[in-house]
């Protein structure tokens, strides 16, 4: 065994805690486990997807056909998840949906008749397994038809992806889900380029933030990450939550070049009009980063913000760049 390995992992653990290395206490990785899906498809009539509202065409369609594929209390738990299903934490009152759809590849194109393409959805619901009803609600979808004109298609396989984007096709059941580990990385640089890759909104102090401060981002995305392992996963991440927020707090922001994307969609059901947009670009920040790397890499899988589920708030870590100074 390499005990000098482990010796090191084990000082890694203890300080995302907050606490210092105790070597009469074993190291226990801190770990994010969800399964990622693709849905492949072939349409049988042209399937357009607006700008900017790939997803939300799928995430509408999803929820209005959900309480016809699935039983009352799977359509509860995967579309409308709240405090009556158990105790929240944080004094939730909603608790938020357990996945996230990735269709942004699709924004803008029309997918012609016998043309092929693919939908991603990020599970996190390791507790009830939700892949046969993702499967009905998207045949059935594909049936009625997608997008503004309708489009039929149908479902021809389902992928399960790696974090390496290996593929395997699965039948009945997923195999294991992916894992994110969230300790330390020793080797972190000094600053790291953050790209929205999807609209971004984050609140702070209950306002939607004009730009991506880094304690503003963390602390979206510790709480969301949290939260979601606690209400899907094996329970609360061992972590100082506190500690973590303040050391944030010393990351600066040091460059930005956003543009906020302004989308607007339809409630077919209420009618109302509400925003789906936020700011997509890069932005640089420096500091000592080691315990804050690998919670922004997990952004990409996750997603931070609002409206996440609809594709929203896909970030993601670019290779480690030298400062290029302030411009924020």
């Amino acid at each position: 065994m390499n005990y000098e390995a482990e010796d090191k992992s084990q000082m890694q653990s203890h300080y995302t805690l907050g606490m210092p290395p105790n070597p009469d206490i074993p190291y226990m990785p801190i770990e994010f486990q969800f399964f990622r899906f693709r849905f492949h498809f072939r349409a049988l009539d042209p399937v357009h997807f607006p700008y900017g509202k790939s997803a939300n065409v799928v995430r509408g369609a999803f929820g209005n056909v959900l309480h016809e594929a699935v039983p009352a209390s799977v359509y509860g738990r995967l579309f409308e998840p709240g405090a009556q299903l158990a105790a929240s934490p944080s004094g939730l009152a909603d608790w938020p949906r357990p996945f996230v759809l990735r269709a942004a590849h699709l924004d803008g194109i029309t997918i012609p008749p016998d043309g092929p393409f693919y939908l991603d959805a990020h599970v996190f619901d390791l507790r009830e397994p939700a892949l046969q009803h993702f499967r009905s609600a998207l045949i059935l979808i594909a049936d009625k038809g997608l997008g503004p004109g309708r489009g039929r298609a149908e479902l021809e396989r389902i992928d399960q992806l790696s974090l390496e984007d290996q593929s395997r096709a699965l039948g009945d059941l997923p195999s294991s889900p992916s894992t994110i580990l969230l300790d330390p990385e020793q080797a972190a640089p000094g600053t790291v380029r953050v790209r929205f890759q999807t609209p971004t909104e984050l609140k702070s102090g209950g306002e939607i933030a004009a730009k991506p401060d880094f304690a503003t981002l963390f602390g979206r995305l510790r709480d969301r990450i949290s939260t979601l392992r606690a209400l899907y996963g094996p329970g609360p991440l061992p972590v100082d939550f506190q500690g973590l927020g303040e050391r944030a707090k010393a990351i600066r922001l040091v460059r930005s070049e956003l543009t906020w994307q302004r989308v607007q969609r339809r409630s077919g059901r209420t009618g109302q009009v509400h925003s789906i947009g936020g700011f997509t670009g890069d932005a640089e920040y420096s500091g000592d980063l080691c315990e804050f790397l690998p919670w922004l890499r997990a952004a990409r899988w996750v997603g931070v913000g609002r409206q996440t589920v609809w594709g929203k708030g896909d970030v993601r870590v670019i290779d480690p760049i030298e400062p290029t100074g302030d411009l924020v």
